[in-house]
Order: C-alpha cells, then sequence, then structure tokens
C-alpha cells in the first residue's frame, strides 16, 4: 500500500507517522475514550475485547502486524469515542497517524483501498463471531478452541474462558466432561488432546464417540 501511494502522499506519511514502541500487557486504549490516531501495527499485536459490567470479557479481534485496527477506523471515521478495549498481547511496534492526515490520505486510492479491505474482512470475522455466540453451544466452541495448536495445549482455564467470553468455572465443568469421555487430558495449566477426531465431532455439534 505504501509503494501504491503517490510520492507526496506517501512523503505526508511517512512525515507525520509518529511511532511508539509498547510493551506486552499494555492498554492501548479503553471505553469511553477518544482516539488518538490511526494506528497500523508493525511488529506484534493487539487484542480487543468487548467488557460486560460484570467483568466478563468477549474477544472480538486480534489486529497482527501489517494490519490496522478497525474500530480506531470507524471512531475516526464517525468522531466517536472507544467501545472496546485494545490490550498488546507481546512488545508491538505502532506507527500511528493523526486524524488530519488519515483523513487527507482517504483520498487516495490505493490508501482507502487497504483501509476498507480490511474493515470488509473484520466485520465478515465479526459476524461469524456473532453467529458461534449465538448460534453454537459452548461445548461446541471450546472443543473448536482446542484444535489446531498441537498435541498439548500450555493454557489455564482461566485463558480459554476469556477467548469464549465466558466464566472459568463453565469452562473447567465441560473440560472435566471431555477428560471423562477420554477426550482430553489435564494437567496443570495445560490440556493434552487424546482424541482430536472425537472433539471435531463435538465442534460440529455431533455427540462425540471415544475410541478409549
Amino acid at each position: 500500500m505504501l509503494a501504491a501511494l503517490s510520492p507526496s502522499g506517501r512523503r505526508c506519511l511517512l512525515e507525520a507517522a509518529r511511532w511508539m514502541r509498547v510493551p506486552g500487557g499494555t492498554c492501548l486504549f479503553d471505553e469511553h475514550q477518544a482516539c488518538a490516531g490511526f494506528p497500523f501495527v508493525v511488529d506484534g499485536s493487539i487484542r480487543v475485547v468487548k467488557s460486560a459490567p460484570n467483568g466478563r470479557e468477549l474477544p472480538l479481534y486480534r489486529v497482527g502486524a501489517g494490519e490496522t485496527c478497525i474500530l480506531s477506523t470507524s471512531c475516526l471515521l464517525g468522531r466517536e469515542d472507544y467501545r472496546a478495549r485494545g490490550v498488546t498481547e507481546s512488545d508491538t511496534v505502532l506507527m500511528l497517524l493523526p486524524q488530519a492526515v488519515f483523513e487527507d490520505l482517504l483520498g487516495e486510492r490505493p490508501f482507502r483501498e487497504f483501509v476498507f479491505h480490511l474493515f470488509a474482512e473484520r466485520i465478515a470475522e465479526l459476524m461469524q463471531l456473532i453467529e458461534e455466540v449465538a448460534f453454537r453451544r459452548l461445548d461446541q466452541r471450546l472443543a473448536a478452541q482446542l484444535l489446531g495448536k498441537g498435541r498439548t495445549l500450555h493454557l489455564t482455564h482461566q485463558q480459554l474462558a476469556d477467548e469464549l467470553g465466558s466464566v472459568r468455572e463453565i469452562v473447567s465443568r465441560l473440560l472435566k466432561g471431555f477428560a471423562d469421555q477420554g477426550l482430553v487430558r489435564l494437567g496443570r495449566e495445560q490440556v493434552e488432546i487424546l482424541d482430536p477426531a472425537g472433539l471435531r465431532r463435538v465442534a460440529s455439534g455431533a455427540p462425540a464417540r471415544s475410541a478409549v
């Protein structure tokens, strides 16, 4: 995208950009805060979550290297405050554009297409998330969350609950059920996958048939 900008547009972007190095675990923005600018993630990742008054959180999406945050885009375009929180998952490098420069660059076709292409992709992901939360049981979502990450997952029940927007007690009860069926073996801060095919059946909504 940068290479496709006009020379004046590229020069404007690079001269106005403010570079930031942010440690992992830093809250970059929170609900009801004004947007400070348009962020490019150059390295690292940001986790964007929506919080409920009772403290529960629902992960909305992640912003990785080469991407930008559609929530920031929405806030800048609508001149509204944030409605979710963004936290760095690891040490992250950002390039931040002031709002005025962002608005000027929207006049450049490569920049505009880059912004709205990412916007469309993220909206599709959010629609999928809404579908999963609204129409899939939590045991299905948990089974899907366990798959595709190797034979042994080194994480806590609380981390899994955070990813699913649930509470630890419910996730622990479901994991114990999976263990009783022979689908997984539970250890301290780890889950060992014993029957991936059985988990896939649970994720699809079919009854699990353990090979054990």
